[in-house]
């Protein structure tokens, strides 16, 4: 769990994604009643593991070594 919340917050700080998307994700975590916030989080999701792919594997091997 440790290393996921490092994760997230290593891809929260890396300026290579896009502020918008960063935006959508923090809507995503909103505790907003209804399955609106978990779309969102899919989409986020998606976006982030088609076009950002590099980013997130080196910001889980970051977190992992941090261990």
């Amino acid at each position: 769990m440790r290393r996921t919340f490092r994760a997230v917050r290593s891809l929260i700080r890396d300026g290579g994604i896009p502020r918008w998307l960063r935006g959508l994700a923090a809507l995503g975590l909103a505790p907003i009643p209804g399955p609106f916030d978990e779309a969102v989080l899919l989409v986020v999701g998606g976006v982030l593991w088609l076009f950002y792919r590099a980013q997130l594997m080196e910001a889980w091997q970051t977190a992992g070594r941090r261990a």
